[in-house]
């Protein structure tokens, strides 16, 4: 916890800029806090569209183990401005922390309980960012509701692909949508899915999906972690036993050796995004990449190489 919490003090001081808001947008109120969207428009100038389709905006979900994180955070800023500048506008949204003041304890006698806990913090947070939605599709803020890519960091990256589950396989938090709303894609920074009905399962095939992972991650399961009927399917899982089986269509980079840093190297996989977005989610190809990445030039970002027990 406390690695954590120093972590979020470090992480602001790394930011190389502050991008301009284009506007803050009050989207819910809950019983404990309010829920805002900050709204990033693409750069004046910028290229919005391919060959005549319009690129999507990304809608991100902030990481911090449910306990602690901001959608404002400074050290998110250079990435949105790096989207903004490629004609991608950005929706950075809040989520109520589940997990906050939450006892977490992951020995035998108490793992279940602590993966409910999990699970009720995931579904808060998807009921969150499907309220962002909702508010997107009903006002005009210059953001296309309909084409929308959803992408989160760890805890906002289990949202995200949570998010997308449910959307292919409706539950009650998705009511709220838009009629025959889908996400065109999501970028999933170190995330996994929380399932207490073991290996996750689509009624509808998902987006493409855009996954980054490190093989030694120690917080958020780079294959999985299973205890009866409930479990934690980390992105090497989802690809191997969901996704390759069911031919949905998904980009993987493993990055041998990294831990929970692929939470927050936005930067350095630009050109993996950059692709999945312009060729998988614009031009819609059925473009399967499946790659082990063992790249000096992306770093690995020592304060990030955190387990479980670091965290809480």
């Amino acid at each position: 916890m406390k690695k954590l919490l120093l972590l979020a003090l470090l992480l602001p001081g790394l930011a190389a800029s502050a991008q301009n808001l284009s506007g803050t947008y009050m989207v819910a109120q809950r019983d404990t806090c309010d829920l805002y969207i900050d709204v990033y428009l693409p750069t004046p100038g910028s290229a919005t569209e391919i060959d005549g389709k319009a690129k999507p905006s990304v809608l991100f979900v902030f990481g911090g183990g449910f306990i602690i994180g901001s959608r404002n955070d400074r050290f998110y800023m250079p990435w949105f401005k790096l989207l903004n500048d490629n004609g991608y506008g950005v929706v950075s949204v809040d989520y109520r922390l589940g997990l906050k003041g939450i006892r977490m304890q992951f020995d035998l006698f108490h793992i279940i309980q602590s993966a409910d806990f999990t699970k009720n913090a995931v579904d808060m947070g998807v009921e969150d960012v499907f309220a962002a939605v909702r508010y997107l599709a009903d006002n005009n803020v210059g953001i296309d509701a309909n084409n929308l890519v959803i992408s989160g960091s760890s805890a906002g990256a289990m949202i995200t692909l949570s998010s997308v589950l449910e959307t292919c396989s409706p539950t009650e938090r998705t009511a709220v949508l838009p009629e025959g709303f889908s996400f065109k894609g999501a970028m999933s920074f170190a995330g996994a899915i929380m399932s207490r009905s073991g290996l996750p399962s689509y009624k509808t095939p998902p987006p493409p999906q855009l996954l980054f992972h490190g093989t030694a991650d120690g917080a958020v399961a780079y294959d999985k972690t299973t205890f009866g009927r409930r479990g934690f399917y980390g992105s090497s899982s989802l690809v191997r036993d969901v996704f390759s089986k069911k031919g949905y269509t998904y980009c993987i980079y493993r990055y041998r050796g990294h831990g929970h840093d692929m939470a927050a190297n936005f930067m350095a996989t630009w050109p993996e995004q950059k692709l999945f977005l312009e060729r998988n989610v614009v031009a819609g190809l059925n473009r399967i990449v499946d790659a082990t990445v063992d790249d000096p030039s992306v770093p690995v970002i020592k304060s990030l190489s955190i387990s479980v027990d670091d965290i809480y």
